[in-house]
């Protein structure tokens, strides 16, 4: 296809919570924050260099524990995922070096997505 639209391949994919909940606890300037950040560092996937995609999203359910941050990456040739609660900027940020590092997820705030912390927010 030569006139669809241009192919960036991403490191991982990183979903922002935006519902209600999370709005009331700052999503939207963590969203904002953590894009200008992805942008400046040249971590976003579009730029050279870059590879982490950011993704607003609906409610991604643990509305009491927000801002919520869900992680989808391939590791290993294995699809990886990691669900965050109670999110602020290091943490959003670190999550995003680590994705475009390949390095190993933070722990912090870090409540699914693997067997040794499988449990809920």
């Amino acid at each position: 296809m030569t006139n669809g639209p241009k192919y960036f391949r991403t490191s991982g994919h990183l979903l922002l919570c935006r519902g209600s909940s999370c709005q009331q606890r700052n999503s939207v300037l963590l969203h904002k924050a953590l894009w200008n950040a992805l942008e400046r560092d040249g971590l976003a996937y579009y730029k050279q260099g870059g590879s982490v995609r950011l993704t607003d999203s609906g409610c991604l359910g643990a509305c009491k524990f927000g801002p919520t941050l869900c992680v989808y990456r391939e590791r290993d040739g294995q699809l990886e995922q990691a669900w965050y609660a109670g999110v602020d900027f290091p943490l959003a940020r670190a999550v995003a070096q680590a994705v475009h590092e390949g390095g190993e997820l933070p722990d912090q705030g870090r409540y699914g997505g693997s067997p040794d912390n499988a449990g809920n927010p």
